[in-house]
């Protein structure tokens, strides 16, 4: 006898309930695929505009006299007294120091009595002089004998006349004694003090003359031809952004510091009370652009095979593409570069290390674009 053995069949409902949960699955795998492939990376760019006819040079410097006198000594000697401080203003007469004059006092009385024992020596000379002509008159001398008498007292004049000049020097040395102002202007720096023993013209002191100031600035060399004596510029000061003078080029150094490589060039600025030695100033230059540079974050530069290179987006694809480009320098703005660039592109200016040829981006305001345009739909 066969005996049949029962299979449980499914139920219609199971099917439903798999063919349901197959579809869900399927349409969820398929989502995601639809989200990952319109992914889109954001970036950040920057669009190259043209370059201007001019381009402005700032420099920056300090504000100084024209003409700065270093005063000292016309004789050496042992500082006694000091009279004046730095800022102390001075007028022509005052009295910036004194040095020990004892020594010099001393040789002004030696030279007081050799002027007196010359004047002597002259009155003797000149009475046998005389009687030496009266005997000559009489044929009582020979003649030999009054030419000798002339000699002598020429001698005698000229020793008094030596001695006289001797006086006149040592009393000039004593005047010397005392550091005398010139011209009216300010004391900017102090170089010696009281105690000091100086030689003749060691500074003292430094007087910045009244009168006409200038700044002077330190130009790179392939800045430098475009500064020339006469040249209008204008002079900016840190402490007062509202004051601002017309000013001058008046003088370019002929050669660069040994150390900076850079060339001094002095403005001359307008006679103006509220400007103050030592003020900070910033001297603004209009040149002609010559070399017509595109300017790009230092961020967008990279570098692909040894070559630099930028990322230029694709406006249209919204993909991105390498492009090869010349850089002409380094600036404190970022990148001069001369080829490879024009006016309209749009370059990756910051996370170059992600980008991939033909990568999807979406750039600044595409997404607010794409949701105000979804808001016009609904």
């Amino acid at each position: 006898m066969i005996s049949l053995k029962t299979v449980k069949l499914p139920s219609v409902a199971s099917f439903v309930l798999l063919g349901v949960v197959s579809l869900a699955v399927s349409g969820c795998s398929d989502e995601k695929k639809a989200e990952t492939k319109e992914m889109l990376r954001p970036v950040k760019v920057v669009e190259i505009t043209k370059a201007g006819d001019t381009r402005s040079l700032d420099y920056s410097g300090a504000v100084k006299a024209r003409v700065e006198m270093n005063l000292g000594f016309r004789v050496a000697g042992k500082i006694t007294e000091r009279r004046v401080n730095i800022g102390d203003r001075v007028q022509p007469g005052d009295l910036i120091a004194r040095i020990d004059a004892t020594d010099y006092e001393l040789a002004t009385k030696t030279a007081e009595a050799n002027l007196a024992a010359a004047e002597k020596g002259v009155g003797t000379a000149d009475l046998a002089n005389k009687r030496a002509q009266q005997l000559f008159d009489r044929s009582v001398t020979a003649k030999s004998q009054l030419e000798q008498a002339s000699l002598s007292y020429d001698q005698a004049v000229s020793t008094r006349d030596a001695a006289a000049s001797s006086l006149d020097q040592a009393r000039n040395q004593v005047s010397y004694a005392e550091l005398k102002a010139d011209q009216s202007g300010i004391v900017t720096a102090i170089s010696a003090d009281v105690g000091a023993v100086v030689a003749a013209g060691t500074p003292v002191a430094t007087v910045a003359l009244d009168g006409e100031k200038e700044v002077q600035i330190a130009v790179p060399e392939n800045d430098i031809a475009q500064f020339k004596p006469g040249k209008a510029v204008k002079a900016s000061f840190w402490s007062d952004n509202r004051l601002v003078l017309e000013g001058k080029v008046r003088e370019v150094s002929g050669s660069a510091d040994a150390q900076s490589r850079t060339f001094a060039v002095r403005v001359s600025l307008p006679n103006d009370d509220r400007v103050l030695l030592g003020m900070t100033a910033t001297i603004e230059a209009d040149v002609n652009n010559t070399n017509a540079h595109v300017v790009i974050p230092l961020a967008a530069l990279s570098e692909k095979d040894g070559k630099k290179i930028v990322w230029v987006v694709d406006r249209d694809a919204a993909t991105v593409h390498a492009r090869d480009v010349t850089v002409a320098d380094f600036t404190g703005d970022g990148v001069n570069v001369s080829d490879g660039l024009k006016t309209g592109d749009l370059v990756v200016a910051a996370g170059t290390q992600f980008m991939t040829e033909n990568l999807k981006v979406k750039l600044p305001g595409q997404q607010s674009a794409s949701a105000e345009a979804a808001g016009v739909v609904r």
